[in-house]
């Protein structure tokens, strides 16, 4: 499909024109250009790396083109500063969240437009007044005075995309914001989407989830390899035709075959509470794929965490092959083979300016690669090279700077960090999240590929697709309680749901 030519019937709000872009040993994006109409939903799609958010940041004034220009409502603009994006009516939802954790919600929503008086003080009583007013114009339960590191990921989310949406601006752009949000948190920003849509404004809108593609988008674009692929109206395409257009290739299957049979119990969990979950009982076995389903606030991050040692639960203990054990911190817990993929790679996952290699080897120093106490560099390098290349890391070399991956790719580099420590048990908190379906795909082939090794692997998902078509069985939780455990064959999206919500 060709870039669809200019129309002069055609509102143009935005057009990209020969827009490129290098890094060092990448070319991000190779003469693009695409327009976004006034009052549309705009969807961006292609595998990670595909050049999606470097176009963003472009626009968003976050980075400069090499070549080719911007055009507002048909005149060329320099938007070389977020400040100028902003001032033409150009927002953006960041993926990886641009949120100050110490500050509270009002704050982060408001900073540098807050209400002051005469004497320059700012009026928080009217700064919370605001604040309010947005998040239920918004339908975001959250408390404006809450400091904003105290909320879950996806909570963070939605005050991101208040902030973003306080600015009323033409055009918003969404960077995956579904990806820390329930179906049901989904739905709701749809609903904000439709109600922008209807006020005139653009959404220029970057998803793996292809669904979302077909339920709100007017327009989609699809990028490969810094290049753009086509455009057309959703309605003239299927999921295929849009997976083959991102990947290049066909995809047989997102979800891998039936699952093997479990083994022994090598993780139990007894009447554990902690930091929002209470009471919490369940048993991992060899070779399994327990999911973990839930709302936002069901207090499955906080789970996970305490299995890792981060923050033990104050109650109840642990049993790893029948014998009771205190997992009372991160070292505790590898020591035990149990290594936890973070849902928030960007404030806990990675170390953004240190390089791939340095990423991948950080947790396994100390264990194989390490003789009388000297580090066995060449091992090391092979290891993590080998890693790298098993899950088709995007990068020029181990010694890029793992903060200029795109953030599926760094996903995958967290995961390989994981995989070098052979663990025995694997937790998973959202392990594809902004993943797109390729990559999706190999992900979820290699945790199956674990499972059927052995490992016994804990998913947290808030994807219920993708908890349907991984689990061996699904462990529901609400409001911190466990309600439900169904095996693979007994469960579908609705009883998931109706044990989520109780």
């Amino acid at each position: 499909m060709a870039v669809p030519a200019h129309d002069a019937r055609q509102e143009w709000l935005l057009e990209a024109r020969g827009v490129s872009k290098s890094f060092p040993g990448v070319v991000a994006l190779d003469d693009v250009s695409l327009g976004v109409a006034t009052g549309s939903v705009h969807a961006l799609v292609g595998e990670n790396g595909a050049g999606k958010s470097t176009l963003m940041k472009i626009i968003a004034g976050l980075c400069t083109p090499d070549s080719g220009e911007l055009r507002l409502h048909g005149r060329a603009v320099q938007l070389d500063t977020p400040r100028r994006a902003l001032q033409a009516g150009i927002a953006m939802i960041h993926q990886e969240l641009n949120l100050m954790p110490s500050m509270t919600v009002a704050e982060n929503i408001w900073i540098g437009r807050e209400p002051v008086s005469r004497l320059g003080i700012v009026r928080h009583r009217e700064l919370r007044h605001r604040t309010r007013t947005l998040l239920e114009r918004l339908r975001i339960g959250v408390d404006p005075d809450t400091a904003v590191g105290e909320l879950p990921i996806a909570a963070r989310q939605l005050v991101e995309i208040a902030k973003a949406l306080s600015h009323e601006s033409r055009l918003i752009i969404m960077d995956e914001p579904t990806s820390a949000l329930t179906e049901r948190d989904a739905e709701q920003l749809f609903t904000v989407i439709g109600e922008l849509r209807a006020a005139g404004r653009a959404v220029l809108y970057i998803t793996h989830r292809l669904d979302e593609v077909f339920a709100i988008a007017d327009q989609v674009s699809v990028l490969r390899d810094g290049r753009h692929v086509g455009s057309d109206r959703p309605a003239n395409l299927s999921r295929d035709d849009l997976i083959r257009m991102m990947v290049g290739r066909e995809l047989a299957r997102i979800y891998p075959g039936a699952p093997g049979v479990p083994g022994a119990v090598v993780l139990a969990a007894h009447a554990l509470t902690g930091a929002r979950f209470r009471d919490v009982s369940f048993e991992l076995r060899a070779g399994e794929i327990l999911g973990l389903a839930g709302l936002m606030g069901a207090g499955r991050s906080e789970l996970a965490a305490a299995l890792f040692g981060l923050s033990p639960a104050r109650t109840g203990h642990l049993s790893l092959d029948g014998v009771r054990v205190r997992i009372d911190s991160p070292r505790t817990a590898l020591a035990h083979g149990i290594a936890l993929l973070t849902e928030d790679r960007k404030e806990s996952g990675c170390f953004l300016m240190l390089s791939i290699l340095e990423n991948l080897e950080i947790a396994a120093l100390g264990r194989e690669f390490v003789r009388a106490g000297v580090v066995r560099g060449r091992a090391v390098r092979e290891a993590c090279g080998a890693m790298s290349r098993q899950l088709r890391v995007k990068t020029p070399g181990l010694d890029e700077c793992i903060g200029n991956l795109s953030g599926g790719n760094q996903q995958k580099v967290l995961l390989g960090r994981c995989l070098l420590l052979r663990p025995r048990i694997l937790i998973l908190d959202e392990p594809t999240r902004g993943v797109d379906v390729g990559a999706k795909s190999e992900i979820h082939e290699l945790i199956a590929r674990l499972a059927a090794q052995g490992t016994a692997v804990l998913m947290i998902s808030s994807e219920l697709p993708e908890i349907l078509g991984m689990s061996h069985r699904i462990m529901v939780m609400h409001e911190g309680r466990v309600t439900g455990t169904l095996d693979r064959d007994q469960a579908d999206p609705v009883q998931i749901m109706q044990l989520a919500a109780r």
